[in-house]
């Protein structure tokens, strides 16, 4: 048995887990697996390279395929004689529409189908004589209907002559036919339903406001049994037969219908298996949405999700890649063939879901990976509308199960939407406020160019990013746009030194903007470099969301085979880029966010190799691009005014980054030099960046070293008791005298 199959994973996928050399679980990993395959929601973090993909795809591959398995083999539609014959009233999991979810007490009813409308009926119906009412309270926006319905009614309310409904928009309905009646409701109103079956009349009353006689019940109706009815259309309604005290109780003589005498009260027909138990789910409607920040990181999880399928046999378990770049009708096509687990990017999940033809009503698993950075991206509002359109409850009775993994737990933005949308969430946080791995040696370079004016004769450059276009620069007047501008001349000059000065083979630089980016691959393809140059030394590709798909996806090959030395990437890319051995990262601009400082420099120090960060930080304010009101995002704009002015430019302050970053970080950066060479201690000499630390010339001595003697005075002891055992059972007794 494997260490994770002790967890409850799977034998199949634990040999799965095995094939990939993982023979133990990491930290995280044991600690969500069984939260997850318990039931739980989680919120997670961990340092990066800390396997929280494997933490959340392993759990979820193992339940949807025990779902797959049981409703295959007719488990999921079985019926017990103790659910068919509940002492309470509740409302019938077993007779209910496609896209109606129920919760386990059987009193809240959830449809978030926007398109059609989804009903059930109780458990129990009243017949015989008698008043009968129950309450029905809207608990979110959307179309409802409440009434009273036979057993042979239709599941979406007063469509045909067997069912009695009032709605929402202040409508009665019977037979299709649709008349005004009362007033309109909605959501936190509390609708009276009353049934009187010696009289037989129905009618409805909205937060204890009588509307009087709604429907006499046809003479042919009156030997019938009536069921508490509802049907919805992408909303939410409580029901309460009065086993909790009544908002608004009605006049004495009718009685609640969870009161109603035995001998009056008809079980439904539906004990298992009702018309609604046999359908399985829509073919586009998959049991896990995962919701990744780039397409990268999107390609890897699915990866994941197919090495650990490897071995499960006789259930088929499709997963499919959601992302830009991929022709949506292809993605459309697979879809309606039948998919399971869905990963992808939060636009093209967008326009999937809001033309219909991605459904949510099926889905069980809710993953938020790297929800910090999708917050950040601004997409909120679609995490909201999604989590909105998901039963929290699914047509087999399970909850919701929402995973959200976070470089740190303690993002305000991450707490508050995990206070919203997740259900008594289990903090599993083996990370505490962001930390750098031992492994990982980060220093800062100060770039001064009041002190460094070898900016003012430089004869080839990198190209700036522009926004000094209009100011006017003159060496010999140092503004602080001339010093901005010096500023971005330095630091290409100083990547170009440190590149050399640690002869780096395989590096991720980092700029802010996608136009550094290109700035920086141009000028190295000006030296030679870049992507198909003959000087290997600066070869490198772009990586952001400006370049094509499949350009971005053949860059990222380029660099993880080696053809070229060098990545030259945004912020996005720090998510999904996961390189075995990294030796090196250079921040040539530090980021906007002090989370995202970890990001970066967490792409090297995984696996236990050693790695090297270092940021360039100018010692004076840098003028930058900054297009958050901007109508096109950047693309095609000129306007270099500041933004309080209407413009798409900020002062960039670097050294308040820094110490932004100290501070989050509770450490102080080491600081080197404009030679760039890092000071005699403790990484000096003895690591080889990208390879596995070691120990010679420190004078460390292992665990092993220093138990070795302890072990040795142990193992004698154990020799002496031993023999002194022996020889006692084997003396002779004295001789008795």
């Amino acid at each position: 048995m494997t260490a994770f199959e002790e967890m409850g994973v799977m034998p199949e996928i634990g040999q799965a887990v095995e094939d990939m050399d993982w023979s133990l679980p990491t930290d995280v990993q044991a600690e969500a697996i069984p939260m997850i395959l318990g039931g739980g929601d989680v919120l997670m973090a961990a340092e990066t390279g800390s396997g929280k993909t494997g933490a959340f795809c392993l759990p979820i591959l193992q339940i949807v395929y025990e779902t797959m398995r049981d409703m295959k083999e007719g488990k999921g539609t079985q019926v017990t004689t103790k659910a068919s014959s509940s002492k309470k009233w509740k409302m019938n999991v077993y007779d209910r529409g496609d896209a109606m979810a129920i919760d386990p007490e059987g009193r809240l009813c959830q449809s978030r189908d926007q398109q059609g409308w989804h009903g059930t009926r109780s458990n129990k119906g009243v017949s015989a004589g008698g008043k009968y009412y129950y309450e029905a309270t809207v608990t979110d926006e959307g179309l409802c209907r409440v009434g009273w319905s036979t057993a042979k009614a239709r599941l979406d309310l007063g469509t045909d002559k067997e069912g009695f409904g009032f709605g929402g928009t202040g409508k009665k309905s019977f037979g299709k036919q649709f008349d005004t009646y009362g007033e309109a409701y909605g959501i936190n109103d509390t609708i009276g339903c009353y049934l009187d079956l010696d009289s037989f009349t129905i009618k409805w009353s909205k937060n204890g406001t009588d509307f009087g006689k709604a429907y006499d019940i046809p003479a042919n109706l009156r030997n019938s049994t009536y069921f508490a009815s509802v049907c919805l259309k992408n909303a939410e309604i409580k029901f309460n037969f009065g086993d909790s005290p009544l908002k608004y109780p009605p006049q004495r003589e009718y009685k609640a219908l969870g009161k109603a005498a035995t001998e009056f009260v008809t079980s439904s027909q539906y004990g298992g298996g009702g018309p609604a138990a046999s359908k399985g789910p829509a073919p586009n409607a998959p049991y896990a949405i995962i919701i990744e920040p780039s397409r990268e990181l999107a390609e890897q999880t699915l990866n994941q999700v197919r090495k650990f399928k490897k071995h499960l046999k006789d259930i088929l378990i499709q997963e499919l890649l959601l992302i830009g770049g991929i022709p949506a009708k292809d993605q459309i096509d697979r879809l309606m063939n039948g998919v399971e687990i869905v990963c992808g990017t939060p636009g093209r999940m967008d326009d999937l879901m809001s033309t219909g033809k991605l459904l949510l009503n099926n889905v069980r698993f809710f993953v938020l990976d790297e929800a910090d950075g999708l917050l950040s991206q601004g997409n909120g509002d679609l995490i909201n509308r999604i989590h909105a359109q998901i039963p929290k409850v699914t047509n087999d009775g399970k909850r919701l199960q929402m995973v959200v993994c976070s470089a740190t737990l303690h993002n305000f933005d991450v707490k508050k939407m995990a206070e919203r949308l997740m259900y008594f969430p289990t903090w599993i946080d083996l990370k505490g406020q962001d930390s750098v791995p031992e492994t990982v040696h980060h220093c800062v370079c100060m770039i001064d160019p009041n002190k460094d004016m070898s900016w003012m004769s430089m004869q080839r450059h990198v190209t700036t990013d522009g926004v000094h276009e209009k100011d006017r620069i003159d060496a010999r007047n140092l503004t602080p746009e001339t010093l901005s501008e010096a500023v971005k001349l330095l630091k290409g000059e100083y990547l170009l030194r440190v590149i050399k000065e640690y002869n780096m083979d395989k590096a991720l630089l980092f700029c802010r903007t996608k136009l550094d980016c290109d700035n920086v691959e141009a000028y190295f393809t000006s030296l030679g470099g870049g992507p198909r140059g003959r000087n290997r030394e600066l070869s490198c590709v772009c990586l952001h969301g400006d370049r094509r798909p499949q350009e971005r996806k053949g860059n990222l090959e380029k660099f993880k085979n080696g053809e070229v030395r060098f990545l030259v990437c945004t912020d996005v890319a720090a998510r999904g880029i996961d390189v075995m051995g990294l030796p090196y990262v250079v921040n040539v601009t530090l980021p906007d966010e002090k989370q995202n400082y970890v990001h970066r420099i967490g792409r090297v120090g995984r696996a236990e190799r050693m790695g090297l960060a270092v940021s360039f930080v100018s010692s004076v304010k840098e003028k930058v691009w900054y297009h958050s009101n901007c109508s096109n995002r950047g693309k095609g704009c000129y306007n270099t005014n500041l933004t309080d002015r209407g413009g798409c430019c900020i002062w960039y302050n670097e050294p308040q980054l820094l110490a932004d970053v100290e501070d989050h970080l509770g450490v102080t950066i080491d600081q080197i030099e404009p030679d760039l060479k890092i000071p005699i201690n403790e990484f000096d000499g003895k690591v080889s960046y990208g390879q596995k630390r070691s120990n010679a010339g420190s004078g460390y001595k292992g665990h092993v070293d220093f138990l070795a003697p302890t072990v040795a005075e142990l193992a004698a002891l154990e020799k002496k008791a031993q023999t002194s055992r022996i020889t006692l059972l084997h003396r002779k007794p004295f001789a008795t005298r």
